[in-house]
């Protein structure tokens, strides 16, 4: 498994980033285990999850993700060798029932919500702790148009850094990443990094895919230029990109089968490109989640891509990925898709 570096820390981490948002609610203990296991047999090191997980959320599951990786790590002794990335909840009126509807980014919650991921992590330090989205109203989760409005309540951002700062230094976490964010969001932490002597963030957490390239318009110089890369979460479109949803098709215990309420890759536009991207790993010869994690990973702002399976047998398919580099022809016909009708599941 190739590994490549987190920012400028010095950390090496697997390409691909096993992702866990579904142990707890479609995943077992068992399962979570299982999938750990064959990964880690495979080079990786690196394990995504957050305070919030699995999704859906909700009380009496919210959590239940980390715990499972926590007995994982203790069970087999692997702390040494994993690298682990947890996420702080923003603001949202979806989980006012957690920490007494105060899902913000200052100190308090910030704190609180450490406390909480270390203890049911079993360790000692969180080796980076993202900001799941940000606490200020702007465009994410697949809204891309910015609406601005002059009541801006969030919390400031040099605030948020300087109780990051402040776990750092107390040995909590390690590094900071930002997920969700924007541009101007990006480069207003760096700048503060800079000239506040605030920790700098490492990373940034964003979706990209066949299905949803925006990363690239303004955010992709940033990741390169600052040494803060791309961990590219949904790279199949919550499976929609292996083609097992076209014509209607509902697959028992898929994601989208089970929870039809996401719809953010769900779209005519969404299949027709998903129809195209198919039927041009099929006339390579590749499986159709290979080449989409294939592209999402040869990307140049790309640290590590987000892989997510309900079964140890698409988790190793998805490992595959791994062992392609696609070749030109096969680039040459995505940008060709790509230009006909771009970003259709934003």
């Amino acid at each position: 498994m190739e590994t490549r570096p987190l920012g400028k820390t010095g950390i090496r981490v697997s390409a691909i980033c096993l992702g866990s948002m579904t142990w707890g609610v479609q995943n077992s203990e068992a399962d979570a285990h299982r999938q750990l296991d064959a990964a880690f047999a495979q080079g990786v090191n690196f394990i995504d999850t957050a305070e919030m997980y699995p999704i859906p959320v909700s009380p009496d599951v919210q959590g239940r993700t980390e715990s499972y990786i926590g007995s994982w790590l203790k069970k087999t002794g692997n702390r040494d060798r994993a690298i682990v990335a947890t996420k702080v909840s923003g603001r949202s009126r979806d989980t006012d029932w957690l920490r007494k509807g105060g899902t913000r980014l200052d100190r308090e919650n910030i704190t609180e919500a450490v406390e909480a991921s270390l203890k049911r992590l079993g360790i000692g330090t969180i080796d980076l702790y993202q900001l799941h989205w940000p606490d200020r109203r702007t465009n994410f989760f697949g809204r891309l148009g910015y609406v601005h409005s002059d009541k801006d309540e969030s919390v400031p951002l040099d605030e948020t850094l300087r109780v990051l700062d402040d776990l750092i230094k107390a040995g909590k976490i390690r590094h900071i990443g930002f997920s969700n964010e924007t541009p101007w969001g990006m480069m207003r932490v760096l700048h503060l990094s800079e000239h506040k002597g605030l920790p700098r963030a490492v990373s940034v957490q964003n979706p990209y895919s066949l299905l949803n390239r925006t990363f690239e318009i303004g955010l992709a110089e940033i990741a390169i230029r600052e040494s803060c890369g791309l961990l590219g979460y949904s790279p199949l479109g919550f499976g929609v990109l292996t083609g097992k949803y076209l014509d209607g098709a509902k697959p028992a215990d898929a994601r989208l089968s089970l929870f039809p309420q996401y719809k953010r890759y769900d779209s005519p536009r969404a299949e027709r490109a998903v129809r195209a991207y198919v039927e041009i790993a099929r006339k390579a010869g590749i499986k159709p989640a290979q080449l989409a994690i294939a592209y999402a990973a040869s990307r140049p702002f790309t640290t590590s891509v987000i892989v997510g399976a309900t079964s140890v047998e698409q988790l190793e398919e998805d490992l595959g990925a791994m062992d392609l580099r696609l070749p030109d022809e096969v680039l040459s016909a995505i940008e060709s898709v790509h230009n006909h009708d771009p970003n259709p599941s934003p």
